[in-house]
């Protein structure tokens, strides 16, 4: 199996929301679940006990006897971190993901090296050296975001106007958050030889570490304003960290299809809710194309509309082999049996189509 494919072959994981592990577990996601050592460590075995009493038959809570040193939160769709190192003001609550405030920064402008010198930088840094002491290593990763998504948290909606006007700061403003991605990405590989489980978990079914570039503010500029602004980073990284892929998590991806095929390579593309798989695989052939069930949609679905679903989704990915199912950030309303239709579906098609598990 090549490094920059899934090793399992059409690879399935859910996340669920903080709203449901609050619900279901008591766990609380203040400021001490992201940073102080004890809980990071306490809370992810929880979260692993919890999923393997739930749904341990089809492989999930492997980890539940492990005290994991995990330095990011890899069951939460959590991307706060490095807009909080970039000035945006972040608040924790006891039962939702940490809320970026939008700065409305006047100038377009990131001080880099800045970033790394702030008190919440610090204190990441500090929990993983106590960790990696305790523990002799260090597991995980944390969702590092996209360069547009935190453009706009630090900017706000006016960075849309700052592209269409040509603003020549544009360009270097983004050129700066790139290098704190850049930075701080390869510093959580070396950490851990892992840089977006915490992105999406079908990451950790690479072999090689997956970059993970999230893209969910894509829907609201044009492909021609990706090409002319943020393309290049893509082809940067998608020439250095191979497997590389994207994260898109609207619903018109394949609105993209033309621009993906004409990067070097793109070996993971998280496909949103209503993304046309059938155009997806027509310009990107060798792509594994990871379908994301709708967690709303799911929850008004009976069992069988769930599961003649999910398999019409990967037949138009028309490669099973470069085909993976997920739902991410399912809330406390979402019942364990939808939960489990989607692993008990996704099953049945490798057994029937004999694809190893």
């Amino acid at each position: 199996m090549s490094k920059t494919k899934s090793i399992i072959k059409l690879p399935v994981d859910i996340v669920l929301a903080p709203e449901w592990w609050h619900k279901n577990t008591g766990i609380t996601f203040d400021r001490d679940f992201f940073f102080h050592p004890l809980k990071r460590v306490e809370s992810e075995q929880k979260m692993e006990q919890e999923l393997y009493d739930r749904w341990g038959k089809y492989g999930l809570g492997a980890d539940r006897d492990t005290l994991r040193p995990e330095i990011g939160a890899v069951h939460l769709a959590a991307g706060f971190f490095l807009s909080e190192i970039m000035g945006c003001k972040v608040e924790y609550t006891e039962n939702h993901p940490p809320q970026v405030h939008c700065h409305n920064r006047e100038e377009l402008k990131v001080d880099v090296e800045a970033a790394f010198k702030t008190r919440t930088y610090k204190d990441f840094e500090a929990m993983c050296e106590i960790l990696k002491t305790k523990q002799g290593y260090l597991t995980g990763d944390v969702n590092w975001g996209g360069i547009l998504n935190i453009a706009m948290d630090i900017r706000g909606q006016q960075i849309f106007l700052d592209m269409a006007m040509g603003d020549e700061n544009v360009k270097t403003f983004l050129d700066d958050i790139h290098s704190i991605i850049s930075k701080f990405t390869t510093s959580v590989e070396q950490k851990t030889k892992t840089t977006s489980v915490s992105v999406n978990r079908v990451a950790r079914f690479y072999e090689n570490p997956l970059l993970l570039h999230s893209q969910c503010s894509h829907t609201m500029i044009s492909s021609e304003d990706y090409e002319q602004y943020l393309m290049k980073y893509d082809i940067e990284w998608a020439g250095k960290n191979r497997p590389f892929g994207i994260h898109y998590c609207g619903n018109d991806p394949h609105r993209y299809a033309e621009s993906f095929a004409k990067l070097p390579s793109l070996d993971f593309l998280d496909v949103g809710w209503g993304g046309d798989l059938k155009i997806l695989r027509k310009h990107l052939p060798n792509t594994f194309l990871n379908i994301r069930m709708d967690p709303v949609t799911l929850n008004n679905y009976s069992e069988k509309e769930l599961e003649s679903t999910i398999l019409r989704l990967i037949n138009d990915s028309a490669d099973p082999s470069l085909t993976g199912v997920c739902c991410i950030n399912m809330d406390d309303k979402v019942e364990d049996s939808k939960i489990s239709m989607i692993f008990e579906t996704v099953e049945r098609y490798r057994a029937e189509h004999k694809l190893e598990s």
